[in-house]
């Protein structure tokens, strides 16, 4: 059942593309002037629709990765990101959902400053994350945790259960003793529904969804305000992604959580997600209330993401796969990154000017980047 929230209001760059740059390294397109003074007036600054500051706020966030070539050849680069805006509001879930490559994991990871924006910044409860020291940025961390879309990999198989929930404890120093810490990994695992006489067990004893749940109580030791979830059950079994979607949204209930949901597949971010983001080859291309973007699905490319999706609901129909594959992050298509996979696609519009994200009806939060949006 999708969740309700207010609507944001309508803002100008709340995903709109950057300007590609050509053949600069990382480091030469960050100056100072694409820090906060570069983002136009009227963007991001205050845009809550509950009228109190966003705790999480992206503006205008992108990331090249170099490609090695040979010493003679043009630089490349990857551009994973590519100019995007986003924020969560406290206690408020954002979907975000793509193709296998379009930018979500990086995106997620540009949210909590694991890895460092080439363009743009991050502001969190107000701070700019792209600006703090290591020391500071080291105390904000528990405040924003992540859990990641494999299980298997993403927990130590050296370290028991108690080591593994408890290390963000210690390292925060949130238990004044070893009694207090360990009360306090009981009590995590317990709210993860795991036993507490399951301390001294090893990853590898656990099955998949077990250690999802370790991964789960690893990220809410420290108790956070805003947890990335990069895809955390697409590696899992469907019984056992039901039971961690219905976790997450019990504990976000509970904790008033804001969490960034990543997923591939629309139907389990439509379930969780009170907005839906759609990120497309490194942009968005719509954005709004969960329950609009799924049912009226503005965008070719969400259509096109919710026709593939298996489904009961169509009555053995066959699923309408999305012809061709997407294009290459290295030499994106000009003007709209989706126009040579669209039907709707013209020549000399679509293939040459890049759409704003922008509403068509002012006022409902939901945005879409199309020339010739679907319109029923």
């Amino acid at each position: 059942m999708t969740r309700d929230s207010g609507l944001p209001p309508p803002g100008p760059s709340d995903g709109a593309g950057a300007a590609r740059p050509e053949s600069m390294p990382p480091e030469s397109v960050r100056p100072e002037s694409a820090r906060p003074e570069s983002v136009p007036p009227g963007s991001l600054r205050f845009d809550s629709a509950r009228g109190e500051r966003p705790l999480v706020q992206a503006e205008r966030l992108s990331k090249l990765y170099p490609v090695q070539r040979g010493p003679f050849a043009k630089p490349a680069f990857v551009q994973a990101v590519d100019g995007v805006s986003f924020h969560v509001d406290r206690g408020e879930t954002l979907g975000l959902v793509g193709e296998s490559g379009s930018g979500k994991s990086t995106l997620g990871r540009l949210a909590i400053r694991l890895i460092e924006p080439t363009v743009g910044r991050v502001l969190f409860d107000g701070v700019d994350l792209t600006t703090l020291s290591a020391r500071a940025l080291r105390a904000m961390r528990r405040r924003m945790q992540i859990v990641f879309q494999d299980p298997y990999g993403s927990l130590n198989p050296r370290m028991t259960l108690r080591e593994i929930v408890g290390e963000g404890i210690v390292i925060h120093r949130l238990a004044r003793s070893r009694d207090e810490e360990t009360a306090m990994v009981e009590g995590v695992l317990q709210k993860v529904g795991l036993r507490p006489d399951m301390m001294e067990r090893f990853p590898h004893e656990l099955s998949g969804g077990q250690r999802q749940r370790v991964a789960i109580a690893r990220a809410l030791a420290v108790r956070p305000d805003f947890i990335v979830c990069d895809e955390p059950v697409s590696a899992l079994d469907l019984s056992v992604q039901a039971q961690i979607v219905n976790l997450l949204e019990e504990l976000q209930d509970e904790l008033s959580l804001s969490l960034l949901f990543i997923s591939h597949d629309l139907r389990v971010v439509e379930h969780v997600s009170h907005r839906v983001a759609v990120m497309y080859l490194g942009r968005l291309v719509e954005l709004g209330p969960a329950q609009a973007v799924t049912e009226r699905r503005h965008h070719p490319y969400t259509r096109a993401l919710f026709e593939a999706t298996p489904s009961i609901e169509r009555g053995g129909k066959a699923r309408r796969l999305l012809p061709g594959a997407p294009g290459s992050a290295i030499n994106p298509p000009e003007g709209c990154v989706f126009h040579p996979r669209c039907r709707k696609a013209e020549e000399g519009k679509c293939d040459v000017e890049i759409p704003p994200l922008e509403e068509l009806v002012p006022g409902s939060g939901h945005r879409v980047a199309c020339w010739y949006p679907e319109v029923e």
